[in-house]
């Protein structure tokens, strides 16, 4: 009933036809009518995955929701959209995430209202036109037109040094797109079209496809981001607003984990066979030396920001690790187990740490100097008890407590990584200890003990908007972390096809018969 609607489209539009209105409110005397035009807005687009979900068929990996319409004659660049499991999923929790950034800013935004409201909906069109974008020239464009509406947004709503920091975060990662654009162009002219799907049957020769995965690892990796592209993000998540920060951290940081996933693994296999290595080694310093920095950091979004570097590294270790589980020891189930664990690990990771930024940024608006610095707190359990018992859920879900969603993606990576490589395994199981080191010990600093200072002592406990925030996100976190089935079932067979066409044909050859099913 719902796949003949043009859905992919309409949650793509709506939300930039929502920004449009919204702008046309004009100054802050209308500022009233801006949040309520992007309150239906994002609530609407929110509704519309309810059918793309149920429409959706999770028996089989072929691109469902399709709509192919001739965009430039003259370079045969089509409007081509479609989704797999993987980027279903991707595209409802940016719904989810876009509807919360939307309802936190109801009342953290005083200026320049319309503005704020604009750039999260015409961010939150981007980000899903990149997760459902079949043309490689339409991927490009709604890659880098994300970028404009969250510069705008660190810089216009930033803290002190938001200069600093959107001119950093543009530069670092527009830069890294060039590169990526160049690979686009090449593999559009082997194809002789920019139908992202014709790229994965191109017979590229080894040189070739190492070229490649240098010029995709350096988009992808500064979006994650990988040590050592990784230093824009603390400063921009230090100065954007709470919102910013949220899709930054829910959002943004996934899509290159996606690249990953759309581009370097089906297209270029047999680099990503000899390149694992590579890619497993940062991923692991990712994980141990910026868990590390993270420790010894003064500002709670700076701490939660370095968190998010180091969880992150447990997806592309899922990635990656799968070529190496497969070519020592031919076990495709504990290879599945980890790329899926990697898709899993994104989503959980937008609950627990996006609910931290908003939690962080209520606390500095609540201070008279908005300080984020850990310094600066204490007891604030004493007066905002029940904001001090959701954060703490956050914060475990952080650490990956076994029933929060954090624990599902990693315990799966770093089971599935045991079955080749024990110390792979014990290395990124560090993830587990520094995690609760920084999460718990900044924990107890900010809420328990005497209240500091009198700040402190007038803080109020969460307000009705509020409430409704975390109570969606402990939603997610508790229904990820003990009931992952409904993730897993429908990217099942997405990440199993996606797993067989990344495998070199020397180690598809040796695979169990059963796994046909995906080819």
């Amino acid at each position: 009933m719902f796949y003949h609607l043009p859905l992919l489209s309409i949650l793509i539009w709506l939300p930039l036809a929502g920004a449009v209105l919204v702008l046309m409110t004009g100054s802050d005397k209308n500022a009233n009518l801006a949040r309520g035009i992007a309150v239906a807005v994002a609530v609407s687009s929110m509704l519309l995955c309810i059918p793309l979900y149920l429409g959706f068929d999770p028996s089989t990996f072929m691109m469902q929701y399709r709509e192919d319409y001739l965009w430039i004659e003259s370079y045969k660049i089509h409007y081509s959209l479609g989704v797999d499991g993987i980027s279903l999923v991707m595209i409802i929790l940016t719904n989810f995430t876009g509807l919360l950034v939307i309802l936190a800013g109801i009342e953290a935004t005083k200026r320049r209202v319309a503005q704020y409201m604009a750039s999260f909906l015409t961010m939150q069109a981007m980000i899903i036109g990149v997760f459902a974008s079949m043309d490689a020239i339409l991927f490009y464009v709604f890659w880098e037109g994300m970028l404009i509406p969250m510069y705008l947004n660190i810089g216009m709503w930033g803290s002190s040094n938001r200069e600093y920091a959107s001119i950093k975060f543009f530069l670092y990662t527009f830069l890294g797109s060039i590169l990526m654009l160049v690979a686009l162009l090449y593999l559009a002219q082997r194809s002789g079209s920019f139908d992202i799907q014709s790229f994965y049957h191109l017979p590229l020769g080894f040189t070739e496809q190492k070229l490649l995965f240098f010029a995709f690892l350096l988009a992808f990796a500064v979006k994650v981001p990988m040590w050592p592209v990784h230093t824009w993000l603390p400063d921009a998540h230090t100065e954007a607003p709470a919102g910013g920060s949220v899709v930054l951290a829910a959002l943004m940081l996934k899509l290159g984990v996606y690249g990953f996933l759309r581009f370097s693994m089906p297209i270029l296999p047999v680099a990503c066979q000899e390149l694992a290595w590579l890619m497993i080694v940062l991923s692991l310093i990712a994980i141990i030396y910026i868990g590390l920095i993270a420790i010894v950091q003064t500002d709670m979004k700076k701490l939660i920001a370095y968190s998010s570097i180091s969880h992150m590294g447990i997806a592309t270790l899922g990635c990656f690790m799968a070529y190496i589980i497969v070519e020592d020891s031919h076990h495709l189930q504990a290879a599945y187990m980890s790329l899926e664990g990697a898709v899993i690990q994104m989503v959980a990771h937008a609950f627990g740490s996006g609910a931290m930024f908003l939690g962080i940024g209520w606390l500095a608006a609540r201070y008279h100097n908005h300080s984020r610095l850990i310094k600066s707190y204490g007891g604030v359990a004493n007066t905002m008890p029940v904001f001090a018992a959701f954060f703490m859920l956050f914060a475990l879900s952080n650490v990956g407590l076994p029933g929060t969603a954090g624990f599902v993606g990693e315990f799966m990576v770093i089971v599935s990584a045991m079955r080749s490589h024990f110390w792979v395994a014990l290395a990124a199981g560090t993830t587990l200890i520094l995690g609760a080191s920084y999460t718990l010990w900044m924990y107890k600093r900010v809420f328990f003990g005497p209240i500091a200072n009198d700040d402190v002592a007038t803080f109020k406990d969460l307000n009705g908007l509020e409430l409704t925030n975390y109570i969606l996100l402990a939603g997610g976190v508790f229904w990820l972390g003990l009931y992952p089935e409904a993730i897993i079932r429908v990217v099942q067979v997405s990440v199993g096809h996606l797993l067989m066409q990344s495998m070199p044909y020397g180690l598809a050859m040796n695979l169990p018969k059963e796994f046909s099913y995906f080819v």
